[in-house]
């Protein structure tokens, strides 16, 4: 089990500490999603009362980061517009200005 540290974990994803440390208080209480997806993120926090140091293991970083991996998704071809030759079939007004 290898832990990283806040500042390692965080240069891995790619992110400030601080955004770190905003994605583990979202994950305490159950509101962090990662596209769309809720997920918990499982820390180890130092100290008597829980305000030491932050360590995280390098296979929950790995996993943090493959949630994140963003895969391109194939183009939809559009249907062409097929022509409406009656399109205006229940105007039965002459078309124009009054006027004219």
């Amino acid at each position: 089990m290898n832990l990283l540290t806040s500042q390692q974990a965080a240069e891995v994803l790619g992110i400030s500490v601080l955004t770190l440390y905003d994605w583990l208080g979202q994950s305490d209480v159950g509101e962090f999603e990662i596209r769309g997806e809720r997920v918990t993120i499982v820390y180890y926090q130092g100290g008597r009362k829980g305000q030491g140091r932050i360590r995280i293991e390098e296979a929950e970083v790995r996993r943090l980061l493959s949630l994140m991996r963003s895969t391109p998704k194939p183009q939809r071809r559009r249907q062409s517009l097929k022509k409406k030759s009656n399109a205006f079939q229940h105007i039965t007004a002459k078309l124009g200005r009054p006027d004219d």
